[in-house]
């Protein structure tokens, strides 16, 4: 029996405090002309089509067009971005074929400060229904967000430190979907209330809140692939599985924030208080035929951020970021609890921007993260720990005419103490980048950045030694890593050509002593083993994608897009292929806009991965179709819209080579989405 109904549902938005009308995420301004200004990439922020760096941004409306239960998910079809997909709930981001700790999900430019590195079974403790813009960086960004950021970051904003007042004093949105692949509902709601003024300062008050329930989700076919089970059958008896559905793969999590600011001529300070609750099923993985486990998560959070602009010394904007996170999951087997993970940490930033002096800016900053984790019970496969790091970082800009020149550079030092066995270890890094960009035209932008990064292994790559059932494995760490050291050049080109747009990305990246978890094929407590190891490696690829408005029909406007990426990465002494690799994927889509209707189709296209680590199995390509239409009764300046969309029209089985599970989780089926949105 479902837990709430429709009408349930809807009164459990009324009781929220009204974010999604909100266009104030946490930051500079939104827009440069057309462009969205990046705030990510580096504290000085730019338009898309003037970053050196790969990186892009997902507005409020495209959000609610592709809405989805996690980050992996939502951002799935972006250039460069795949998923781990452990199942609904539990999806990071992989960039460029690297996942894990080297890929940093933010919450507002702080870290998530969850278990969700650790594992692909632990989800991201940051609310993909209550944001109102993401920012994505392909590529190292350590320089800024440290050693978790070696391959690229995910920034997610929901305003809940209002940077700026609200027109007419209150503005907000109210979201609800079903689907009927796994007869899901999500409600979710937020907004800012002006208060008045306090002393010299006005009050404004931000509250958001969501809910989510889904049933186990169907698919086309087997559970398991046909691949794997052939190879179980060469082993003797052995039983398909279940067939049409993911067993044990349904989720329920609530979760909403209370904030505040004090919005200054000058700039603002802001507090919000985050509660998060999340109950959710991890399917099972290949190693095993029992019903996977549950995890009971959650987080209770404490942010605090300011901002001041004005000119003091060489300075002229000053930004204070800190955020507090005490968080817990149990992983459930049946009525059992099998594991409990904890983590405790606090992180900071502090940053300077430089007055402009001479077509030279620039900008500094302070980074300090402190983290306490635990992992206790029948799956505690790597010890607690502590972990101290501090990042001082400097960026330097030059701009004449049509170049752009820009440097930067970070020191790091980590520290950890694992707990278990007593073993301290040191880390301490040093990265330095250089970029050219070159404006030879208005409309064309092209750039080339060089780095050297130096990253310092996660505890987990380090201590880990135990039994992993998520994964099904028993994977081992090497206390004897040093430092993991990347040699990179990346490549950007922004165009306009009429009416034709097109962001062409390239790098290769070539990596001293790369981490990695491979099979070894040994057998302990009945799970293959997995080792971390420390090998030379190469990575390379590209992302491109156009964007076209190809012509017009009656009130609609029709436009075309075609994107398409790559990512070859294989250990360089000759050790064959790193595991869990998206093969080249493409997407084409046309949409057909006008004031009240939008009308969308669209093909996800993959090839076949059969570039695979030893022990994996190949996976198949697919084209999966998707359809969508958005009504706004009221027209572009209504703040209602109806979506229908159809995910997985033809039933396609697609599963993908960068998950675990990618032999017994296939993506979902064919599913109908309803969705309503009301912003004021």
């Amino acid at each position: 029996m479902r837990k709430i109904s429709l009408l349930t549902g809807a009164a459990y938005i009324v009781m929220l405090v009204p974010s999604f009308a909100t266009d104030d995420a946490v930051g500079p301004p939104h827009t440069h002309g057309d462009d969205e200004i990046i705030v990510t990439g580096s504290p000085l922020a730019h338009p898309e089509h003037e970053s050196i760096i790969a990186a892009s941004v997902l507005t409020e409306d495209e959000l609610f067009e592709r809405a989805a239960s996690s980050i992996g998910e939502l951002l799935r079809r972006e250039p460069g971005v795949s998923s781990t997909f452990f199942g609904p709930a539990a999806s990071r981001p992989v960039i460029r074929g690297l996942g894990g700790d080297r890929i940093s999900v933010l919450d507002a430019g702080i870290g998530s400060i969850d278990a969700s590195a650790t594992s692909d079974d632990h989800a991201v403790a940051v609310e993909p229904a209550t944001a109102d813009r993401v920012e994505i960086v392909r590529g190292a960004a350590i320089l800024f967000y440290g050693s978790s950021a070696a391959g690229g970051v995910i920034n997610i904003f929901d305003g809940r430190m209002p940077d700026s007042v609200p027109e007419g004093g209150v503005d907000g949105g109210l979201r609800w979907s079903y689907g009927t692949v796994d007869d899901s509902i999500e409600a979710a709601g937020g907004g800012d209330v002006h208060l008045g003024k306090l002393g010299g300062a006005d009050l404004v008050i931000h509250g958001d809140g969501f809910y989510r329930e889904t049933e186990d989700y169907d698919i086309p076919g087997f559970a398991k692939s046909a691949r794997l089970r052939e190879t179980q059958a060469a082993s003797g008896p052995a039983e398909p599985g279940a067939f049409g559905v993911v067993e044990n793969s349904d989720l329920e999590s609530k979760g909403g924030s209370l904030g505040g600011s004090l919005v200054f001529d000058n700039g603002f300070l802001g507090v919000s208080g985050k509660v998060l609750r999340s109950n959710y099923a991890v399917p099972s993985g290949p190693s095993s035929d029992e019903a996977g486990v549950r995890i009971d998560l959650e987080q209770d959070r404490i942010d605090l951020m300011g901002e001041v602009n004005g000119d003091f010394l060489i300075f002229q904007t000053a930004k204070l970021r800190v955020g507090y996170a005490d968080y817990i999951h149990q992983e459930l087997e049946g009525t059992e609890i099998g594991t409990t993970f904890t983590n405790e940490g606090v992180e900071g930033r502090f940053e300077l921007i430089e007055k402009e002096f001479g077509g030279f800016r620039g900008a500094d900053g302070l980074q300090v993260k402190y983290r306490d984790f635990a992992a206790a019970g029948d799956e505690a496969f790597t010890p607690p720990s502590e972990t101290t790091q501090i990042g001082l970082f400097t960026v330097r800009e030059y701009e004449t005419g049509s170049w752009h020149i820009q440097i930067g550079g970070r020191y790091e030092h980590t520290d950890y103490d694992e707990k278990l066995n007593g073993r301290s270890l040191s880390f301490n890094g040093f990265s330095v980048s250089g970029g050219l960009g070159f404006e030879p035209a208005e409309n064309l932008f092209f750039g080339i950045n060089l780095m050297r990064t130096e990253r310092a292994p996660a505890p987990e790559e380090l201590f880990s030694d135990g039994p992993h059932l998520a994964t099904g494995a028993f994977e081992r760490g090497d206390d004897t890593f040093d430092k993991e050291i990347a040699r990179a050049v990346e490549t950007t080109l922004h165009g306009e050509f009429g009416p034709i747009s097109a962001t062409v990305n390239g790098f290769y990246t070539d990596y001293k002593d790369f981490v990695a978890l491979v099979p070894t094929g040994a057998i302990e407590d009945d799970l293959p083993v997995f080792q971390f190891v420390a090998r030379d490696a190469t990575f390379k690829g590209f992302e491109v994608q156009v964007e076209a408005d190809l012509f017009s029909l009656g009130v609609f406007d029709v436009t075309g897009l075609a994107q398409s990426d790559y990512v070859r990465a294989k250990f360089s002494d000759g050790g064959g292929d790193i595991p869990r690799i998206p093969p080249m994927r493409g997407l084409i889509a046309l949409k057909a806009s006008s004031p009240h209707l939008d009308l969308k189709g669209e093909v996800e296209l993959a090839a076949e991965q059969d570039r695979n680590a030893a022990f994996e199995l190949a996976t198949d390509g697919y084209a999966v179709v998707n359809l969508s239409a958005i009504w706004r009764p009221g027209g572009e300046k209504d703040g209602l819209s109806v979506q229908l969309r159809a995910d997985n029209v033809t039933d396609e089985e697609a599963r993908l080579s960068t998950s675990f599970l990618k032999d017994t989780a296939p993506l979902p089926g064919r599913n109908i989405r309803v969705a309503l949105r009301g912003t004021f």
